[in-house]
């Protein structure tokens, strides 16, 4: 998988880099996690694009199984998108609650994904 380090503010961020679906199960989120971990990132950045569609189906168990090891490894994520065009109540609630935890946030640009690495972690 392909992504660029940077560093917002105090914190060092893996973006990922592909138009491709890069997470289509567990492994590939591990291996996401183990990679930009390894390269010292506290923080990766991933756009809906990116993610298996089976994800924002929570019938599947997909979306809960990868934010679990997220939360495991103690790295925290922002998934960039539009997800107003999603029509499940249960996915609207799994992305507000998400939210207001702040560990795993679905947002609708990286200037927000700053914003929010900023009031979380200051300059």
């Amino acid at each position: 998988m392909d992504y660029e380090l940077r560093t917002v503010g105090k914190v060092t961020v893996a973006e990922l880099k592909s138009e491709a679906i890069v997470l289509k199960s567990v492994e590939d989120a591990l291996d996401l996690l183990g990679n930009a971990g390894y390269q010292g990132a506290t923080h990766i950045i991933i756009f809906e694009k990116n993610i298996s569609p089976d994800f924002f189906d929570l019938k599947t168990g997909f979306a809960g199984e990868l934010l679990q090891k997220f939360s495991t490894y103690s790295m925290r994520l922002s998934i960039i998108g539009d997800f107003s065009k999603f029509e499940s109540k249960s996915l609207r609630d799994f992305i507000y609650e998400s939210n207001t935890v702040g560990k795993i946030n679905f947002l609708r640009s990286m200037q927000e994904v700053e914003e929010k690495i900023l009031s979380i972690f200051g300059q």
